[in-house]
């Protein structure tokens, strides 16, 4: 006997139907949202000339502490050679320095300098600036829990874009 809420003309269940229709909104609504972000962010100055890159990856490196650059590679979906090249130009500007891995003799850790730490409080700053002027019709809590939910889905693609290869 057919469940009540399987549709026997499509041979589908338009409750499973309605929820992935509903995930694909969301992941192209997050897209959207990101490519706005980052035009904002090229106005703002919050994305460089290098890339916005940059702020994430000394954003990863004021919240962890010194890294390798293969550790900050695997937290993106980009490639060591773009993080290397990144964490270089970092290294030309003063942002960031290579230090010994007590760990690893050839692979250096990546820490913030001084002026680094320093620009990143400006950015983070500036990025808290603007984000307390934007969603003001929602309540903390449901922000928090979007952002719980779009980690979650963005775990989900990592897992699944792992998998296939």
């Amino acid at each position: 006997m057919a469940s009540a809420r399987h549709d026997q003309r499509t041979g589908t269940d338009p409750i499973a139907d309605g929820k992935a229709e509903a995930i694909a909104e969301l992941m192209l609504d997050v897209a959207q949202c990101f490519f706005r972000i980052r035009a904002l962010g090229q106005k703002t100055g919050l994305i460089t000339s290098w890339g916005g890159g940059a702020f994430g990856f000394m954003r990863s490196l004021a919240l962890l502490g010194p890294l390798t650059v293969p550790q900050i590679a695997q937290m993106r979906p980009t490639s060591r050679q773009r993080m290397q090249r990144l964490a270089d130009e970092l290294a030309a500007e003063g942002l960031v320095e290579f230090i010994d891995n007590p760990k690893h003799r050839r692979s250096k850790l990546v820490q913030l300098t001084r002026k680094g730490a320093a620009r990143y409080g400006e950015l983070n700053a500036q990025l808290i600036a603007i984000a307390s002027t934007m969603g003001v019709a929602l309540g903390e809590a449901d922000i928090r829990k979007t952002v719980e939910i779009v980690r979650q889905l963005s775990d989900d693609v990592k897992l699944r874009s792992e998998r296939l290869g």
